[in-house]
């Protein structure tokens, strides 16, 4: 008898009406919202305005998305595209299936064009995001979870997530539940950018470079664990090799821009610094004002205080 594992929802989609709410697109939408929040509070820490971050995120996100389900497509192609599939089911995002490495791969094309526009150095837009992705990416993996999918090897351990659903071959039992230690990983990655960056003051891209090594990572030996199908190069997964193969980008990134350009950007949004004098100067207008009508205020009410005595 198990006394205790993870169970899996009964199902992952509600109707209300016509209208099915799906967990996996919800899971995908509250990750954004949760990365644009952080992003915008390290942005305006950083110097940049309020606003700047949602705003580039209008053309990261879908072409993250885009990039995401690109690459899931090409690299298990043949879910939609061999013999008794429809190619059409390539289209149902809300269906499972966005790889991370296409997501942001696209999505920094997206965020270039978005900082283009605004005259941002792009990697000091990286750097301000990196932990709300990692964040973003942890509520996200929850929807494999609505989806039972993406779950590990057998197992009896107490927190072992409990698979019914019989599906596209899957067998019901007692396995890994590698979308829950991807995301308690991520969570990590994201804790361990923000103490990195404020403590060592990271620029240039370095804060975001440090993400990507510390979830590759995590992604590595996760990927080990699971039992899906996967393409395999000499007897590894691809995914780990590339886990593998963009970790080391990522660390010579790391270690050539510490050399090349130390420390930390000192504007990351031209103006930004110039909007905040000015409104930092009309709020001192403002209490200065305020402060003498408060003054004008009381020597009136003072001279008809003293008329009225002299009256009296």
């Amino acid at each position: 008898m198990e006394l205790a594992y993870i169970p899996s929802p009964s199902r992952g989609v509600i109707h209300l009406g016509p209208i099915p709410l799906r967990g996996y697109a919800f899971c995908i939408i509250i990750g954004v919202f949760v990365a644009v929040w952080l992003g915008n509070k390290r942005w305006i820490a950083r110097g940049g305005r309020a606003g700047t971050v949602a705003d580039i995120a209008v053309w990261a996100v879908p072409f993250g998305l885009l990039g995401g389900r690109l690459y899931h497509v090409i690299t298990d192609y043949e879910l939609y595209f061999s013999e008794g599939r429809d190619w059409v089911d390539a289209f149902k995002v809300w269906e499972g299936g966005l790889g991370i490495w296409g997501a942001i791969a696209l999505g920094a094309v997206g965020a270039w064009i978005g900082c283009r526009r605004r005259g941002i150095p792009l990697p000091a837009y990286a750097d301000a995001i990196a932990p709300g992705i990692a964040l973003a990416q942890a509520i996200g993996r929850w929807g494999n979870w609505f989806n039972q999918e993406l779950y590990g090897k057998p197992t009896d351990l107490p927190w072992a997530l409990h698979i019914t659903s019989s599906t596209d071959g899957r067998v019901p039992g007692y396995y890994h539940p590698t979308f829950l230690y991807e995301s308690l990983w991520c969570i990590g990655v994201a804790l361990l950018v923000i103490w990195a960056d404020r403590r060592f003051k990271l620029g240039h891209g370095r804060a975001f470079a440090l993400y990507v090594a510390a979830y590759c990572t995590g992604r590595g030996w996760i990927e080990y664990m699971r039992i899906d199908d996967a393409h395999h190069i000499l007897g590894v997964r691809l995914n780990v090799w590339t886990a593998i193969i963009v970790f080391l980008l990522a660390v010579t990134y790391f270690v050539l821009s510490a050399r090349k350009r130390p420390g930390r950007e000192e504007v990351v949004e031209p103006g930004a610094a110039e909007d905040a004098a000015d409104e930092g100067e009309s709020a001192d207008g403002d209490e200065k004002a305020e402060a003498a009508a408060d003054s004008d205020e009381a020597k009136d009410d003072a001279k008809d205080e003293a008329e009225s005595a002299k009256k009296t």
